[in-house]
């Protein structure tokens, strides 16, 4: 099976896909979500000259940030796509801003569940042909060193942003869609699975060859509605994109799935087909082990705020987060996405202590 049309530089550095797929690894593996982003002052620059959709739409901006972590980390293990998970509703025609200090904002969120059939569903994969461009470019310019992720949203996450207009603590608006218009919800998000599909498979074709679905909102989900409104669509997403890449003779690339705050259905994720599943803080890792069994890779879980502290506190937490790992199966991570003021020394501690751990 062809892995690509395109011929790439040799990968070098193949640790991180040999951890995702089980096999015998030479140390763990490390990457950190959000890694090309805002505790970089050489992102800072880029940010202040353009918007930030400016930055994932333009590939030449945005494989430049995704590089920037990777030339000044010598230990990271894989760079990931500098893009945003809602590219997703700005290709379904909603108007996305990012504001400073507020963050992601639609000035026209869903108000009724009446409007979801003014979303553009046809084409949208091809309004998001940038973040393939990005990733095909950032596949040469990587020159082989590390492997390169792809990834978006699941589809309840993106959803609640839609819903709710942005970021929200309660999601109480999306929590009343869920109790009052479920038949609607289900409608949504098979729609949002099916674009998410297509984008995800496009992203394997222009060269990504891991993907990470990010279900960022599981934390207001109970472990019922996590069943009900999140695991069948994220199923989906991993059995479709495997199938139209075999049917494209393009080999399957090992997939992620993040849910935050879903440590209550740990469980089933483990029946959803993922080659990985990422843990967050709040998750002990021998726990974890426990109940998704042997043959699934971890991934994670330091917690973000951990990066403030001293750099030798950092490297004990690091050592002692890997050590109850173990080096089987296991991709070292935070338990979220790096924050904007950490500082610099910290991910290099973060990054050189797993390499040193076992």
């Amino acid at each position: 099976m062809a892995n690509n049309s395109k011929i790439f530089p040799e990968l070098k550095n193949d640790r991180l896909l040999k951890a995702a797929l089980g096999e015998k690894v030479d140390k763990v593996p490390v990457w950190v979500m959000r890694q090309a982003g805002r505790y970089l002052p050489e992102f800072q620059e880029i940010r202040a000259k353009n918007d930030f959709f400016t930055v994932c739409r333009t590939p030449e901006l945005a494989c430049e940030v995704t590089l920037q972590p990777l030339r000044r980390y010598p230990h990271l293990d894989a760079g990931i796509i500098f893009s945003d998970i809602l590219v997703i509703p700005q290709a379904l025609g909603m108007t996305v801003e990012m504001h400073s200090g507020v963050g992601p904002v639609f000035p026209k969120p869903l108000c009724s569940p009446n409007e979801i059939e003014y979303l553009k569903e046809e084409g949208a994969v091809e309004r998001l042909k940038y973040v393939g461009d990005a990733i095909t470019l950032t596949r040469y310019k990587i020159e082989g060193k590390v492997p390169l992720i792809g990834f978006s949203g699941a589809p309840f996450t993106l959803m609640g942003y839609m819903i709710e207009g942005g970021g929200s603590k309660s999601m109480a608006k999306t929590k009343e869609w869920l109790q009052n218009y479920s038949s609607d919800v289900h409608h949504l998000l098979s729609l949002l699975a099916r674009v998410i599909i297509d984008y995800l498979v496009m992203q394997v074709e222009s060269g990504a060859q891991l993907l990470q679905v990010f279900e960022s909102s599981a934390e207001h989900l109970t472990r019922e509605q996590f069943d009900e409104f999140s695991a069948p669509y994220v199923r989906e997403i991993r059995q479709e994109v495997k199938r139209k890449l075999k049917e494209k003779n393009i080999f399957p690339v090992p997939m992620t799935i993040f849910a935050k705050g879903a440590g209550h259905s740990l469980d089933i994720q483990a029946k959803l087909g993922y080659n990985v599943i990422g843990l967050d803080w709040t998750i002990d890792p021998k726990e974890a082990r426990k109940i998704v069994g042997e043959d699934i890779t971890l991934q994670g879980n330091l917690d973000p705020q951990d990066l403030y502290k001293s750099p030798e506190e950092i490297t004990k937490l690091t050592k002692d987060m890997v050590q109850r790992f173990g080096k089987h199966r296991y991709i070292a991570n935070l338990g979220h996405g790096i924050t904007p003021q950490t500082p610099l020394e910290s991910m290099a501690a973060f990054t050189q202590a797993v390499h040193d751990a076992i």
